[in-house]
Order: C-alpha cells, then sequence, then structure tokens
C-alpha cells in the first residue's frame, strides 16, 4: 500500500534541506521525496515506509522534525 508522509522539518539553510531529502530518500520503500508548498515540509511517497522510524532518523542527523500526516495514495 502506497502511503503519503508529510513531515515538518526544522531546515535553515540549503545544506540543511539537501541532507533531509537525502537521509528520506535512502530510507527503505520510498518512491518520491520532494519538498512541500511550504520550504520546512518534506513530502515522501512510498510503498511501506516505517514513518516513525523516518521520523527518528531525520531528528538525529538533521534537527527537530514532527510528524503531520500519513495518508494512503490511490
Amino acid at each position: 500500500m502506497k502511503q503519503k508522509i508529510v513531515m515538518k522539518v526544522q531546515m535553515n539553510c540549503l545544506k540543511c534541506q539537501s541532507k533531509a531529502l537525502q537521509v528520506a530518500a535512502e530510507a527503505n520503500g520510498v518512491s518520491f521525496v520532494g519538498l512541500g508548498a511550504q520550504k520546512d515540509k518534506v513530502e515522501v511517497i512510498g510503498d511501506g515506509v516505517d514513518a516513525p522510524k523516518l521520523v527518528k532518523s531525520l531528528r538525529k542527523k538533521v534537527g527537530h522534525t514532527e510528524l503531520l500526516t500519513v495518508e494512503a495514495v490511490k
């Protein structure tokens, strides 16, 4: 089941943005990673992505991360 995960990540510079996208892309099952309409949101689409594990790794490597939504993609 594909799902769309939206997270709010504290990113203060371009290096932080690229690091957040890189960490999200390395997660298992991810097929799409992008920045949301607002620059502090990261959108991840994938099959079988573990959202809490992804949030934990982003907190560890980038900064404060908050899970906003997890929804199924048709």
